[in-house]
């Protein structure tokens, strides 16, 4: 389950867009609203407590999955500059609702790793973080020796997951475990 006290990071700030304060965000979130509808967001420099800031405006630009925002107080390029590399959170109890068979990545951490051998489920380890650069990844720690796997969380690979019983049956290519 979601940790109600944790911060989940939606957006990256990459750089500076025009004169005029905006700044260009990469996406993590399928939730375009969070860049789109003005008010509260959290920003984050590195390890540092997150800091309240009032999102103004956004867009989406055509064909990308960056969006140009504009935050209250930040007026010039130079003010902009000084946003890049900062994460941009929400408080997980802030999460949108989901319907019946949807979760929250966050929901996949700590979940007991099977996979289907000769008809019988074989626990072989949990997941222990996630991954977005371009494709979600799990991280998965193995039980037998403790190696980190990156498995890629696509439907082909990951069949199956219950969030209610804390377990996902992968199904890996011949040779993805071994890497």
């Amino acid at each position: 389950m979601i940790n109600k006290n944790e911060w989940l990071t939606v957006g990256l700030i990459t750089s500076c867009h025009g004169i005029n304060g905006q700044v260009k965000v990469k996406s993590l979130s399928d939730f375009e609203e969070r860049f789109l509808k003005p008010g509260i967001r959290w920003l984050q420099k590195e390890n540092e407590s997150p800091s309240k800031i009032e999102l103004i405006s956004g867009f989406k630009q055509p064909g990308k999955v960056t969006f140009i925002v504009k935050f209250q107080g930040i007026n010039t390029r130079n003010q902009a500059e000084q946003l890049k590399k900062f994460k941009i959170l929400v408080k997980t109890d802030t999460l949108p609702k989901l319907k019946k068979e949807e979760f929250h990545l966050l929901e996949l951490l700590n979940l007991e790793v099977k996979t289907l051998e000769n008809d019988e489920l074989k626990k072989i380890g949990k997941v222990i973080n996630l991954e977005n650069e371009k494709n979600n990844l799990l991280v998965i720690e193995l039980f037998k020796n403790q190696k980190k796997v990156l498995i890629p969380f696509v439907k082909e690979i990951v069949p199956l997951v219950d969030i209610k019983n804390n377990f996902l049956i992968i199904n890996p290519p011949n040779g993805l475990l071994e890497l």
